[in-house]
């Protein structure tokens, strides 16, 4: 397996990752990518070690919720094997402070993702999309908390513009 430096941090990640957003099918949209169980997440899991792959990448709103946490069940056992990669900022709920990237959501979101996944700590944080509602600083300094609180490794963008990225 090829590994590739993640950005300057010193951290090796596989050139390939194994995405988990098929883990679950909790609904009509998410059962035409798939609806794996745990029982085949594990397998997939092992296989994909075995490859040399190191990293797994979900998401909170994959299946609401039930990607994560088969994921989480797919690796016990075998955290320190791997690094995991999720996101949040997509609506997970039905109340008003469930989408975007504001403190309180972000906290609550790495929060519910850590317990969802079984584990201490996220390898990798992204951001899953562009929240123009709230502030810059305050989405950095809340991801720059989570980090130094030990939550989150790292952190990532997805679905991001350039021009949204310079303005960071």
């Amino acid at each position: 397996m090829d590994y590739r430096l993640l950005g300057n941090s010193g951290l090796k990640v596989s050139s390939l990752c194994l995405g988990t957003g098929t883990f679950g099918g909790s609904n009509e949209f998410f059962r035409a990518w798939g609806s794996t169980g745990v029982e085949e997440a594990r397998r997939l899991v092992g296989i994909s070690l075995d490859a040399g792959i190191n990293l797994f990448d979900t998401a909170d709103i994959y299946s609401e919720g039930l990607s994560e946490k088969i994921l989480g069940e797919a690796i016990q056992g075998r955290r320190n094997d791997l690094l995991i990669s999720t996101k949040a900022t997509f609506r997970l709920g039905k109340g008003p402070n469930d989408v975007g990237s504001s403190r309180y959501h972000l906290r609550a979101a790495c929060d519910a993702s850590l317990q969802r996944l079984g584990v201490d700590h996220i390898d990798i944080y992204h951001l899953h999309g562009f929240d123009a509602l709230t502030p810059v600083d305050e989405v950095l300094s809340t991801l720059d908390h989570l980090v130094r609180s030990g939550k989150v490794r790292y952190i990532a963008c997805s679905n991001f513009s350039g021009w949204h990225l310079m303005k960071s």
